[in-house]
């Protein structure tokens, strides 16, 4: 959140079990552009901040991955 954003968002996330957890964020063709979280993390809730200043409007997607889970979800900068 917000979605849309302009320069930053916070993508939050929970985890149930300890786990190593990936959050990469893709523009709309698949290029990845940033990689937010790449380590073994403990069950909880986490927050972290993208700043997206150096990077044109459009859609972006972010991955969440933890052991086998995956989430994608879409989100749009604005500037």
């Amino acid at each position: 959140y917000p979605n849309p954003f302009n320069p930053t968002t916070n993508i939050v996330y929970q985890i149930k079990e300890k786990g190593f957890v990936s959050l990469q964020v893709f523009d709309i063709i698949g290029r990845e552009v940033s990689q937010l979280v790449k380590e073994t993390k403990e069950p909880g809730v986490y927050s972290v901040s993208f700043d997206a200043s150096n990077l044109p409007s459009g859609v972006y997607i972010y991955s969440l991955r933890v052991n086998d889970f995956v989430q994608n979800q879409k989100m749009t900068l604005l500037k």
